[in-house]
């Protein structure tokens, strides 16, 4: 089996990229392990593997005492002198035990061996590459479904979609062709395995980059996604260019940009909005198409305010389900309360009147501090 096992190493080698002493430092330990299931004796036992001629030996490893207890793990200082007269008590002698008819258990283990080894390497490298392809788009076959899963070849591994990343939508059929976002890939005991979505935010993103070049080139940043998948979204973007349009950019010509991607999700509408510094003007340009009358901060929780819109705009600012304000709420992360202009005279009176409360309580501590320091 010498010439058999050199050269299988070398195509190891050489085809799967797995070191030779990688494999040979297994192939040793898995023969001890079978030399002891055979032969019932491994405590003491080392095997070599010749790497010039492919031989391989066992050999028992014996210490050199004084008296002996255990002939299977000790020789006497007497033998042990015989063999050279240079060893010493606590010295390790090996003797060669290899059986006859190991060779025959020693082929099958190897061939075990390279065989994990294979299946071993080829993980890894299934698995580097898709760890690269984390946070990106890839495109897949459906292949089938269970009760769990939808899995979609993506050509050298199978990845699973769960339903959650499913979009309420759309109906997977086999040899269905799919855009997918990588969301994780894991390295299990079973080998590697891909994580995709069709309901992630971040799909929206890639799938920006994709249609829109000013978006993969940066001159046009997505700063906020809110997605509801496969009913609608909403996208917040900003120019670093004064001459260029950020939200026209991303709709293209006749809308040809967006809708290509509307066309990818099966018609998940998309809002397209302006992202501002000012979070007043931003959190109006969120709740488009809807006309916004004021913004209104809460004093002691700046990230909630109240929204005035005209009332023939009510119904259109909540919007269905109060899917527009909800989703607005998303990409600003405001609290947003929506009321119409109708309902604002009470509104106003009473902040007005918590306006008034908040300066008496400011200016009845400053009293306090000057009669303190009066009577000081």
């Amino acid at each position: 089996m010498s010439k058999e096992m050199l050269n299988a190493l070398d195509t190891l080698e050489a085809e799967k990229g797995i070191a030779k002493e990688i494999v040979i430092e297994a192939l040793e330990a898995a023969l001890i392990s079978a030399y002891k299931r055979h032969y019932g004796q491994a405590q003491n036992v080392e095997v070599e593997f010749d790497q010039k001629k492919g031989n391989i030996h066992v050999y028992a490893v014996k210490e050199v005492t004084e008296e002996v207890m255990d002939s299977q793990l000790e020789v006497s200082l007497k033998d042990a002198l015989a063999i050279n007269p240079a060893y010493e008590i606590g010295d390790k002698i090996r003797f060669e035990v290899t059986p006859k008819d190991f060779g025959r258990i020693a082929a099958q283990t190897a061939k075990q061996v390279i065989l994990q080894r294979v299946r071993e390497a080829e993980r890894s490298i299934i698995y580097e590459e898709f760890s690269q392809y984390e946070k990106e788009i890839l495109q897949g076959i459906v292949e089938r479904q269970d009760n769990r899963y939808i899995y979609v070849n993506l050509g050298k591994i199978e990845a699973v979609l769960s339903k959650q990343d499913q979009m309420l939508n759309e109906f997977y059929q086999p040899h269905d062709r799919i855009k997918v976002f990588v969301s994780r890939v894991e390295n299990t005991s079973k080998g590697p395995q891909v994580f995709v979505s069709r309901s992630h935010p971040d799909l929206l993103r890639r799938l920006f980059e994709q249609e829109v070049p000013e978006v993969y080139d940066g001159t046009v940043e997505i700063m906020s996604i809110a997605r509801e998948a496969g009913d609608r979204s909403k996208i917040a973007v900003r120019s670093f260019d004064e001459d260029i349009d950020p939200v026209g950019t991303c709709v293209g010509p006749k809308g040809q940009r967006v809708q290509a991607i509307v066309n990818e999700l099966k018609g998940e509408n998309m809002d397209i909005v302006e992202w501002d510094e000012d979070p007043a003007v931003y959190i109006a340009n969120a709740l488009n198409p809807a006309e916004v009358s004021d913004v209104i901060f809460d004093l002691e929780n700046p990230k909630s305010c109240t929204v005035v819109v005209p009332d023939s705009q009510l119904s259109l600012a909540i919007g269905k389900r109060g899917q527009n304000a909800r989703l607005a709420a998303k990409l600003t992360n405001h609290k947003i309360d929506i009321k119409p202009e109708s309902q604002m005279a009470e509104f106003y009176a009473q902040l007005d009147a918590q306006e008034e409360a908040m300066a008496d309580a400011a200016d009845e501590m400053m009293l306090e501090d000057e009669n303190l320091s009066t009577e000081e």
